[in-house]
C-alpha cells in the first residue's frame, strides 16, 4: 500500500511495524485491561474527544469493541449506519469522511470492502484513522489482539513467540485476518505454518519462499505438526466465486479443525483461536470451538482493551496509558 501518509496518528497496518512497536501496544492495553477492571470500568482521559465507527460492511465484535473501547476512555461515540447515510446517495468515501470531520469527528474506525480504503481516507483526514479492515488486506487490530493471547498463553519468557509454532488453516486468500497475523507473529518471533485448500492459498507459496519461517503445507496434519496455537478462518462464503470449494463438507473432511486432529498432530497443550464469526461444524467442529483449547471468547474480550490502546497510541502517541490515581487505588 502507499506510503506517503503520515501514519504517527494513524493505525492502517501492522506491516512495517518494529517488535518494539508492537509491544508498545500491548503495554498499553495491559493499562486498558487494568482500567476495564476497576470498579468504575472507565476514565475521562479523553473527554472532548468525537469517535465515529463508520463501517461498510457488517460487523459485531470489532465494532462494539471500538465503540466499547472509546466509551472507556471518556470519549464521545457515534456510529454511521451506512446503509442508511448519504451513501446510498452515491456519496463517496473522501466526502463521507470530509463530512465526519466537519462534523467534528476526531478519530473514524473505518471498516470497507476495498483494500486500500484506508489510505484513501487518510490521506484527506486530519484526525486519527483507525483500519478495521480493508477488503482482504490488512485488519491491524485483530492481528494485535490475537498476539496479546497469544503470548499470554505460549509466549517465551522474554514476552516474545521465539520457538513457537502457530499453524493457520482454511480460506488464507480473503483473509486479511491472516495477512495482518504473518507480519505480527513473525516479529514476535514465531514460525507460521499455513494451510488450506489450493484455490484459497493462491500467493502464499511464494510468499512463503520470500520470507523467513513462514511455510505452506500441503496437507493439515502437516500444517498442526507440533502446533503450539492453531488458527482456523473462516470459509468467506460473501466472496467465493464459485469454483474455488467443491463442498462445505469436503472442506470439513480434508481441512476441518477437530480435536481429535488438534490432539493426534499438535503439541501437547495446543491453543485455539478463531477471528469469528465462525462456521461452526466446517472450518471447526463444536467440540474444539467449546472445548478447554478454546481462547475465541478471550479474543473477543481481548477486542476492548487492544482497541483502548489503538484509539489512545492514535491520540497521544507514546504517551503512557494510565489510570487517575483514584481508580489506580481503588484496582489495587
Amino acid at each position: 500500500m502507499p506510503s506517503t501518509v503520515a501514519t504517527h496518528r494513524h493505525l492502517l497496518d501492522v506491516a512495517g511495524l518494529s517488535w518494539a512497536e508492537l509491544s508498545s501496544y500491548l503495554t498499553a492495553a495491559d493499562a486498558a485491561r487494568r482500567i476495564l477492571a476497576a470498579p468504575a470500568g472507565r476514565v475521562d482521559l479523553l473527554k472532548g474527544v468525537n469517535v465515529t465507527t463508520l463501517f461498510y460492511e457488517s460487523s459485531t465484535r470489532t465494532r462494539i469493541s471500538f465503540e466499547s473501547a472509546a466509551k472507556a476512555l471518556g470519549a464521545n461515540v457515534n456510529s454511521v449506519a451506512v446503509a442508511t447515510s448519504s451513501v446510498g446517495k452515491g456519496e463517496s468515501l473522501v466526502d463521507t469522511v470530509k463530512t465526519l470531520r466537519a462534523l467534528g469527528s476526531n478519530v473514524i474506525v473505518l471498516r470497507h470492502e476495498r483494500a486500500g480504503a484506508a489510505w484513501l481516507a487518510a490521506r484527506v483526514f486530519d484526525g486519527s484513522l483507525l483500519n478495521a479492515g480493508d477488503g482482504s488486506h490488512a485488519h491491524p487490530t485483530q492481528a494485535l489482539l490475537d498476539l496479546s493471547v497469544l503470548v499470554r498463553h505460549i509466549g517465551a519468557k522474554d514476552g516474545t513467540l521465539k520457538g513457537r509454532r502457530v499453524a493457520i488453516i482454511g480460506d488464507l486468500l480473503h483473509s486479511r485476518v491472516a495477512r495482518s497475523n504473518l507480519h505480527t507473529l513473525r516479529a514476535a518471533g514465531a514460525q507460521v505454518q499455513l494451510a488450506g485448500p489450493a484455490a484459497l492459498t493462491r500467493g502464499f507459496a511464494s510468499l512463503a519462499e520470500q520470507r523467513d519461517g513462514i511455510t505452506l503445507c500441503s496437507s493439515l496434519a502437516e500444517a498442526l505438526d507440533g502446533a503450539d496455537a492453531v488458527m482456523g478462518l473462516r470459509i468467506q462464503r460473501e466472496r467465493l466465486d464459485g469454483g474455488e470449494v467443491s463442498s462445505f463438507e469436503a472442506y470439513r473432511q480434508e481441512w476441518g479443525l477437530s480435536e481429535e486432529r488438534v490432539a493426534a498432530h499438535a503439541a501437547r497443550g495446543c491453543v485455539v483461536l478463531h477471528p469469528g464469526p465462525m462456521n461452526e461444524g466446517v472450518e471447526i467442529h463444536p467440540d474444539l470451538a467449546d472445548g478447554p483449547r478454546s481462547l475465541i471468547l478471550e479474543q473477543v474480550s481481548e477486542g476492548i482493551p487492544i482497541r483502548m490502546a489503538a484509539i489512545w497510541k492514535a491520540l497521544r502517541g507514546d504517551a503512557p496509558l494510565t489510570a487517575p490515581a483514584a481508580t489506580r487505588k481503588l484496582n489495587a
